[in-house]
């Protein structure tokens, strides 16, 4: 039978003098606590601890990552995840259907995670084929009857140190708070505050947003100030409950204050149901101004994830809802559309802003050099379609020389599937340990240096960034 043994040399360089430098360098990280500033595992997962259903819901359903990759090979999407409000799919049956098509993942990042999960979390190293789609199958769901296999005994041995979600800011944190409160739970799960549905009042989802928003804070939202008082009073609720940081995912990074007199007319109308798309994007654009100016205030490292194309496949989304693989990444610049708010409050402040992008073109041309003049603006890990060991080396190569190591963001996961994360740091890992190898055996970097970042990319780096205290 065919094995998928991970070697243990895996995406470290090919020249064999490199490559010693490289394992060293892995080596000494390898085992390091676990940051994860920026995800979408819920807390929920840890609270309630309960031992997960089948291998299909660990692993398979949900994960957008993988159904994408077989829908783009004409494979209907419910063959392995229900259409939204139907029952849900043969676990089984959706297993087989992955199994009999990954061959469609080869040299994929989703390979690297997935087979990193079969073989390092369930020691399983029989390749993924329709003929072993049923005793894989069988190994794992058995696997997942033990207590060492619920979300809290594998949080604790994947390493997790610090493990951030993404919450509306009407959450309640309910989960977050048991978990802070719980003495048998000993890893941190922190919030992060994130108000899109809040921003465009021609989105159909805005004004539950808005009833949901004040409710959480006891603060009408019937005008636009009483919005911003709403917000200021939930970001404080967050940091009360742990949270360090927000998160923003917007079309475009347009941030420009709007006339006070024009952004309540544009409320006003959005309240009536009238908003057109340009006053929308417009009052978007606003909103995105002052929660930098907040940011600016209290301190919270403000995420921003622009250009995503959410959506993109409208039957797609009517059948089976959003996150289900069809969000596509869309050309996007960064220097005009920030320059009022980094002139307003990028130096002199306590505002400390992380750019993501999916348009891998502007980590030279924009965010480096932002990152090397503003004190406030960090460049964000390769995201998304981006994280992937290439991109993570072009990534490297791109910001190094003007923004260096310091003013990154450490590497961020950004994945809602729990046992992907310890797959996806060990190739950041990996990746990094390559690159910086390359720099010591051209002579640009010594190896103590090159041990030195190592380590500060696993060990400093992202409590840093993410103002999260050490404990």
């Amino acid at each position: 039978m065919l094995s998928t043994k991970m070697h243990p040399d895996r995406l470290l360089p090919g020249d064999p003098s490199t490559r010693g430098v490289a394992r060293e360098l892995y080596r000494r990280v390898a085992d390091a606590p676990i940051v994860s500033p920026h995800g979408h595992v819920p807390a929920s997962l840890l609270a309630e601890d309960r031992p997960f259903a089948s291998p299909t819901e660990l692993l398979l359903t949900g994960d957008h990552y993988v159904t994408r990759v077989l829908h783009g090979a004409g494979i209907s999407l419910g063959g392995v995840q229900a259409p939204a409000g139907e029952p849900a799919v043969d676990p089984r049956e959706a297993w087989r259907v992955l199994a009999a098509n990954w061959h469609l993942f080869r040299a994929s990042s989703v390979q690297y995670w997935f087979e990193y999960q079969l073989s390092e979390l369930f020691g399983i190293d029989d390749r993924l084929t329709a003929d072993t789609a049923d005793a894989v199958y069988d190994r794992i769901a058995e696997l997942l009857t033990d207590d060492a296999y619920r979300p809290r005994a594998l949080f604790e041995r994947f390493g997790v140190d610090v493990l951030a979600t993404t919450d509306d800011p009407a959450a309640d944190l309910a989960d977050h708070l048991a978990l802070a409160a719980d003495p048998t739970f000993t890893g941190r799960v922190l919030p992060t505050f994130r108000a899109d549905r809040a921003m465009d009042p021609s989105a159909p989802g805005w004004l539950p947003a808005l009833e949901r928003l004040a409710a959480a804070s006891e603060i009408s939202c019937g005008t636009y100030a009483g919005l911003l008082e709403a917000l200021r009073a939930r970001r404080a609720w967050f940091r009360a409950a742990g949270a360090t940081a927000t998160d923003t995912g917007v079309p475009d990074a347009w941030a420009l204050p709007l006339p006070a007199g024009e952004a309540e007319r544009i409320h006003a109308a959005g309240l009536r149901g009238e908003a057109t798309a340009e006053e929308g994007a417009a009052y978007r654009r606003d909103i995105l101004y002052r929660l930098i100016e907040m940011s600016a205030e209290d301190g919270m490292v403000m995420q921003l994830h622009p250009g995503i194309h959410r959506n993109h496949h409208v039957p797609t989304l009517r059948r089976f809802g959003a996150d289900t693989g069809h969000d596509l990444p869309v050309p996007m610049t960064y220097t005009e559309p920030l320059r009022r708010a980094l002139n307003d409050f990028g130096t002199g402040t306590q505002l400390r802003l992380v750019l993501f992008t999916v348009d891998e073109t502007s980590f030279s041309r924009e965010l480096a050099p932002m990152a090397g003049f503003y004190p406030s603006v960090y460049v964000g890990a390769p995201w998304w379609f981006l994280d992937t060991p290439d991109a993570m080396e072009r990534y490297r190569r791109a910001i190094t020389d003007s923004a260096g190591f310091a003013k990154t963001s450490g590497f961020i996961d950004d994945t809602r599937a729990f046992c992907s994360i310890p797959a996806r740091h060990d190739m950041a890992r990996r990746v990094d340990a390559g690159y910086l190898a390359s720099l010591v055996v051209t002579h640009r970097l010594t190896e103590e240096d090159a041990a030195e970042i190592a380590d500060d990319l696993v060990r400093r780096v992202p409590y840093e960034t993410f103002r999260i205290p050490r404990e």
